[in-house]
């Protein structure tokens, strides 16, 4: 079982994200965090001493984190909820659904190391059903950034917003695949590579693998749309049925859970809407032992796993 494999040039979104809330709450005098003892795995180290007290520590405490931050909403502070996102997801939802997302509180949920990037830690440290949860609570918007760029760009876009979401930061580290001065927008995907055989439709750690896999499709004469769909909710519906019907073919990829997340959200657009063969790719249970790139890897999240199901889609329909 080999160690977890970072491809030269690829960045921890926790940086990007710990960089520009510092910057955020320079400008802004609003913005506190709270956090469930998490300031090192959260990298608030630095905020915390740039801004002592706009720190608010309640310990491992979930449900009363995120209960604090509804209140710091309603005195009209803009809080930035940060702990790992199987336990601030997990173990809050009441309070998510309850006290933020009801009363439409400008939280922003931060999901630190989501979906299997505790690797040896096991299915308990493992955040696969984050987002079925968050997606069935309304009013929350759901943003999964796909490298620093986009991540710092997201929490400008949900600052202005001044409406709650749940935001995913990922540990595992990635290549950037935002375009030069790309900025993001709540309810709209980017499309990085055209093609008209098949889409490829991915989020987080899984866009630039399936940017990989499409290189590798190109080779085999496929040509395959790569569409970063980092607004899982609202999705980007103009992009999601234009794909359906110009390419015929959807293939979904995911680090989560393949109930409920974001291959759930796309069938169910182009279900109702232009329905077209699919393929759903995901976790599909809970996890053997290992590090996070052999999960990946046994789980077929790499860009080979994405070829295999691109090619037996395309296969399919010949």
């Amino acid at each position: 079982m080999s160690k977890d494999v970072q491809i030269p040039g690829s960045f921890d979104c926790r940086v990007a994200f710990a960089d520009e809330l510092t910057a955020l709450a320079k400008q802004d005098p609003r913005i506190v965090a709270v956090c469930n003892d998490s300031v090192g795995s959260s990298n608030l180290v630095a905020f915390r001493a740039a801004f002592p007290d706009r720190v608010i520590n309640v310990g491992i405490a979930e449900q009363n984190m995120v209960g604090v931050a509804a209140g710091l909403a309603n005195g009209g502070y803009l809080p930035f909820v940060c702990a790992a996102a199987p336990f601030l997801t997990g173990r809050a939802l009441e309070q998510i659904k309850a006290d933020v997302a009801y009363s439409n509180f400008p939280v922003v949920l931060c999901g630190m190391s989501p979906g299997m990037a505790y690797g040896e830690l096991g299915p308990t440290h493992h955040s696969i059903e984050d987002l079925p949860w968050m997606r069935a609570i309304a009013n929350l918007a759901v943003l999964v950034p796909a490298d620093p760029a986009e991540t710092r760009s997201a929490m400008r876009a949900v600052v202005a917003s001044g409406k709650p979401a749940y935001l995913r930061i990922g540990r595992h580290k990635v290549p950037a695949v935002t375009p030069p001065g790309a900025e993001f927008s709540i309810g709209k995907a980017t499309i990085l590579r055209d093609g008209n055989d098949i889409a490829l439709i991915a989020i987080g750690t899984m866009v630039s693998r399936a940017l990989a896999a499409a290189d590798l499709l190109a080779e085999g004469g496929i040509e395959a749309r790569v569409i970063n769909a980092a607004s899982v909710k609202p999705l980007d519906g103009d992009v999601m049925l234009a794909a359906a019907r110009e390419t015929g073919r959807i293939v979904t990829v995911e680090e989560g859970i393949v109930y409920g997340g974001l291959g759930s959200a796309v069938a169910e657009l182009v279900s109702q809407w232009h329905p077209v063969p699919m393929r759903i790719m995901g976790v599909s249970g809970f996890a053997p032992t290992g590090n996070t790139d052999f999960l990946l890897e046994h789980f077929g999240l790499t860009a080979a796993g994405i070829v295999h199901r691109a090619s037996e889609l395309v296969a399919r329909e010949h």
